[in-house]
């Protein structure tokens, strides 16, 4: 099989030993058939550094992943949605210290949680595994998400610690979030973030939406045919994603055209170049989408209760790549997988989205972000 390979430098930063050096790496990949397709995008402020596509959007059809193939971004929501929550709080409309039984009733959780342990992962909320928590494309228009929301808080009663005790990854504490945002706002979570998000930033929404913008194209999502997630899939993954007839294309088996349950916790669609266009703005000394007092507020460290640090924001997770701190939210699920980092003191950031579901984002950023510190 031919694979696709192209990349695209800034006519500002011409091609050298570095970026060859990861335009190389990016090809045994795709060569050796380790990732099917992928999108990555290191920038700063002002300019895209390097540009890289690469591989297939559809391995039957033979397209090749370009800059305007949308891919599911999961968990990447999260930060928007804490985004979304701080400019709330700018404008008066909501206390990071409320509990979150304020604004949605009937919670089967006895303890106060408050809305600043929700975006920090120290809710003590539960997560059981979310990957069957998704509905194929045909579904969505009829689909409740209020009920399906309710059904898993009512599969999942009890607290795992103390709220504020310890960090603990929830995806039901952004689940939730999302409907405080519709309630204070007054608006449906994704026309929210349309207008206040997306337009605000000047994001084209074919770049970035919570609805599949054009089947064409939509990178198809794949797991490794010899994978754990494979050979257990039947277990970890709605049945209805894989169909009755598990479909294979060469070492992959494609993942059906899909939403996630939750918008807030991880609906967006996108593209890298989308994604990018956010991280350009948080990079520039004044955001577009809130006051730099909010914007110190989202990059503050948090702690718990009894003040120890966590390596978490009000949105962020920090990470750090040969001694350099950086800030990314990840988001992985069936079909595809991406992580979107800011280095501060480097100032750049970068994004990269694959469509397979078992990709290591940090293993693979931490190995070519580097190359572009210091330039």
């Amino acid at each position: 099989m031919v694979m696709a390979f192209h990349n695209i430098e800034a006519s500002s930063n011409p091609l050298s030993i570095k970026t060859q050096g990861v335009k190389n790496y990016f090809d045994e990949k795709i060569t050796d058939s380790e990732i099917p397709g992928i999108q990555y995008i290191v920038l700063n402020a002002n300019n895209v550094l390097y540009e890289y596509m690469g591989g297939w959007a559809d391995i039957a059809l033979k397209k090749p992943m370009q800059i305007n193939k949308t891919m599911m971004a999961y968990s990447q929501t999260k930060t928007i949605t804490a985004i979304a929550v701080l400019q709330l709080y700018e404008a008066g409309k909501l206390d990071l210290d409320d509990t979150i039984d304020l604004y949605v009733k009937n919670l089967p959780y006895s303890k106060p949680i408050t809305i600043r342990q929700m975006l920090s992962q120290t809710s003590g909320l539960p997560n059981p595994i979310p990957l069957k928590w998704a509905h194929l494309i045909e579904e969505h228009q009829q689909f409740n998400e209020d009920a399906a929301l309710a059904q898993v808080m009512a599969d999942s009663l009890d607290l795992s610690f103390e709220p504020g005790e310890k960090y603990q990854y929830s995806n039901i504490s952004y689940w939730l979030l999302g409907q405080v945002i519709e309630i204070v706002s007054g608006m449906e979570y994704e026309d929210y973030i349309r207008k206040y998000f997306i337009e605000a930033l000047k994001i084209n929404q074919n770049a970035l939406d919570f609805i599949i913008p054009n089947l064409n194209n939509h990178a198809k999502g794949y797991l490794d045919k010899y994978s754990f997630l494979n050979l257990f899939k039947g277990f970890l993954l709605d049945k209805k994603l894989i169909g009755e007839e598990s479909t294979y294309e060469g070492s992959w088996l494609l993942i059906k055209d899909h939403y996630l349950n939750g918008s807030a916790f991880g609906g967006l669609v996108g593209t890298a170049k989308g994604f990018s266009l956010f991280l350009q703005d948080q990079l520039r000394p004044t955001s577009v989408l809130f006051s730099n007092k909010i914007k110190t507020l989202l990059y503050s460290q948090q702690k718990t209760n009894d003040g120890d640090l966590i390596d978490m924001t009000l949105g962020w997770h920090i990470g750090y790549n040969k001694s350099v701190k950086y800030y990314f939210k990840e988001g992985g699920g069936a079909g595809f997988h991406c992580e979107m980092r800011i280095y501060p003191d480097q100032s750049i950031a970068s994004i990269i989205m694959v469509n397979k579901t078992s990709f290591k984002p940090k293993k693979t950023l931490d190995r070519i972000d580097k190359e572009f510190f210091d330039m």
